[in-house]
């Protein structure tokens, strides 16, 4: 899979190359296809699918009916945007503080997403790096929490409990024929942030402009949906502005009778389209997607995608300690938290070690030694009671245990202080965790480049700062969070990395691969691959500087290498059926550079489309 990656850090002129070399283009190339309206005037203006604002041509103008109904001077996209940035440049002058900005932020973009879809997602793509964190985490943690009292239009669709039987017709009520892209949530696990009940379609909707922004996907083709089957925080429950259901959550077979009739009515009217589970609750999650993986074409982000991104970093540490990726499964790897993210990258991580020692049952359970799983009852061994069956292969066995003087519940401390582990992984959701006491412990690692992922999501729940990691555990340390936090000066022109080891790598190029790729489920092999090609994607020289993860800047490069890995696997696995006029013979026959440039052609771009009316 590392091939495809390589191939897309060098491949720009290649890319030329292979558009003079092939003789038929597999496919019109996205947002070059005139747009048939059925509508003139006003109605064109007030449709943020089709308003061009100001940059609407005098020809257009007449032959549309927007003569007099706009200013005269007709500016270019460019303009546009630089308008947009001065009102943004006042707003950040009059901010009181980064809450007040963030917001500031979120709502002006939001109002522009409102009436120019494409100008929105030109200046999202343009500028993600400064975008990304205010549409997706750490603002949009703030908005969900708040967005009962920021909610200005509808976006998306609702099934509440108060549906039941009637969302095979209700799916018939969104506009679009064609939907191939799905985040759904039903708001129980909001990021760190908990129970948000409705107010969690911020993230879904989030997720689905990084869809857009990151992976081409139509903006016209994506749907964020919120299950509401109630919501158990209080708080909610009592707020007179609150705009879910205001009653306590559907528990056991009635929640999942929801969720199975939701998932039979979407894939009733769009059978090809993919299905993305957002923040479910730690005992739904892997439920539900056991449930459906094999049926459907769905995953779970928090499960696969937050799996899948900590294993590239994993890898990514490994080489990073001047080491080669099959001294990966020598990693003693200590993992703070067992919830629905960190069993997904423990299955991850000991799949990816089990591949690499030969793919059998002595394969397994010799990777299953490398970790040490923490929860806030402290080390998991065998001894548990009640314990998960998802985290009951990583129970460490108490005999062995107590040779090294562990018992069953020993602390985060007193586990760090015994293993000297290479890896300490974060995924608790507990600000601070990682104490000046644990980091002082973990200063013992036997590994050149310890290396520290604290990945709890929003900033708040940040285990700990890469201030506080680097100042105790010293300069060669290796250090990764989920939300974007700054690089530390160490004196002396020396940086201090700070890796954002962020979804928003793998799941864009998840979503486009397998959507291009026609394959009727996701499977392990595909999350797999796309993890290897963002590990791969880093040069040696950034990786010894403790760079494990690419530049946000970089995103559309890093998707179409992840969704043209994610297509070669499903080709390789004899899963793939094909997209639009390309057959799975047509993808079998593909290069690899052929494979990249059916990606790029596949690609959404924000350009003002050709209007065409035509009367109906």
């Amino acid at each position: 899979m590392s091939n495809f990656c390589s191939q897309v850090r060098l491949s720009s002129n290649l890319i030329r190359d292979v558009r003079i070399r092939i003789s038929r283009s597999f496919t019109t190339i996205e947002c070059h296809r005139p747009t048939i309206l059925h509508k003139k005037g006003v109605d064109i203006i007030h449709d943020p699918w089709f308003n061009k604002g100001t940059a609407f041509s005098m020809t257009e103008r007449d032959r549309l009916e927007l003569r007099g109904l706009l200013p005269t001077n007709v500016q270019t996209v460019e303009q546009q945007i630089e308008r947009f940035k001065t009102d943004l440049r006042r707003i950040e002058m009059n901010a009181r503080d980064g809450e007040t900005l963030s917001l500031a932020k979120w709502r002006i973009l939001n109002r522009l997403h409102d009436r120019n879809e494409t100008m929105y997602y030109k200046i999202l793509v343009n500028q993600i790096k400064e975008y990304a964190p205010v549409v997706y985490t750490p603002t949009v943690g703030l908005v969900c929490q708040k967005y009962s009292g920021l909610f200005r239009r509808p976006r998306g669709m609702y099934f509440s409990a108060a549906d039941r039987g009637e969302m095979m017709s209700m799916v018939y009520n969104w506009p679009a024929d064609q939907v191939d892209m799905i985040v759904v949530t039903d708001g129980s696990r909001i990021l760190g942030l908990g129970d948000l009940g409705v107010q969690g379609i911020g993230i879904a909707i989030g997720k689905l402009d990084l869809y857009v922004a990151a992976a081409g996907i139509n903006p016209q083709r994506v749907l964020p949906i919120m299950i509401d089957v109630g919501t158990n925080n209080e708080k909610l429950l009592k707020d007179p502005l609150y705009l879910g259901l205001q009653e306590h959550r559907l528990e056991g077979d009635e929640y999942v009778s929801i969720i199975d009739e939701f998932m039979e009515a979407v894939f009733n009217r769009w059978p090809h389209v993919i299905v993305q589970f957002e923040d479910f609750q730690c005992k739904w999650a892997s439920m539900l997607l056991n449930r459906y993986r094999n049926t459907y074409r769905m995953f779970n982000d928090d499960v696969q995608g937050t799996a899948g991104v900590a294993v590239a970093g994993l890898l990514g540490a490994v080489r990073a300690q001047d080491k080669m990726l099959i001294d990966f499964p020598k990693q003693n790897i200590v993992v703070a938290g067992a919830g629905s993210a960190g069993v997904g990258v423990l299955k991850a991580a000991r799949r990816t070690m089990a591949r690499m020692l030969g793919n059998n049952k002595d394969a397994y359970e010799s990777a299953r030694n490398q970790f040490w799983v923490v929860d806030v009852n402290g080390l998991i061994t065998e001894e548990r009671e009640n314990i998960d069956d998802d985290v009951k292969p990583f129970a460490k066995k108490s005999n062995e245990m107590r040779r090294r003087g562990l018992n069953e519940g020993a602390s985060l401390l007193e586990v760090v202080q015994e293993v000297k582990p290479d890896v300490l992984l974060g995924l608790s959701a507990v600000g601070g965790l990682f104490s000046k006491e644990i980091l002082e412990a973990f200063k013992g690692s036997t590994s050149t480049r310890p290396t520290i992922f604290a990945m709890s999501n929003p900033t708040t729940n940040v285990e700990c700062t890469p201030e506080e990691a680097f100042s105790v555990v010293g300069k060669h340390l290796i250090f990764a969070s989920g939300s974007p936090l700054k690089d530390v000066d160490l004196g002396n022109g020396e940086i201090g990395y700070c890796n954002q080891g962020n979804n928003m790598y793998l799941f864009p190029g998840i979503g486009l691969g397998t959507l291009l790729s026609g394959a009727r489920i996701i499977s392990d092999g595909m999350l797999q691959a796309a993890a290897e090609c963002l590990a791969e994607f880093m040069t040696e020289e950034e990786v010894l500087k403790g760079i494990i993860y690419p530049p946000i800047s970089r995103i559309r490069d890093i998707t179409k290498a992840i969704a043209a890995a994610v297509i070669s696997e499903a080709i390789k696995e004899r899963i793939a059926e094909g997209y639009r006029e390309m057959t799975y013979r047509d993808l079998k026959r593909l290069s690899k550079e052929d494979i990249i440039l059916h990606v790029e052609n596949n690609m959404w771009k924000p350009d003002y489309p050709t209007l065409v009316y035509k009367n109906i």
